[in-house]
């Protein structure tokens, strides 16, 4: 991934933002990476992927809360009970 310093990308905006479609660009200040330019598809494509993961995480849980025997109504007392 390339970086460039943010001096650098402030002047360069416009090409900074056209070599962006192409592959991210890490903006660094003071020899730390502060941000990440990229395409709106990447950001959306990495967007996308939280999304997936959260839903696979929630259907693993889930699925062991199944087989745990933990129903709705077992659930709804065990947080009444817990308040």
């Amino acid at each position: 991934m390339k970086s460039v310093a943010a001096t650098e990308a402030k002047n360069r905006l416009g090409a900074i933002l056209d070599e962006a479609q192409r592959e991210p660009i890490v903006i660094r200040r003071q020899d730390r990476d502060i941000a990440v330019v990229m395409s709106m598809a990447d950001y959306e494509r990495l967007q996308s992927g939280n999304v997936r993961a959260f839903l696979e995480l929630r259907n693993e849980v889930a699925a062991q809360a199944d087989a745990a025997g933990l129903t709705e109504d077992r659930l709804a007392k065990l947080l009444a009970d817990g308040a």
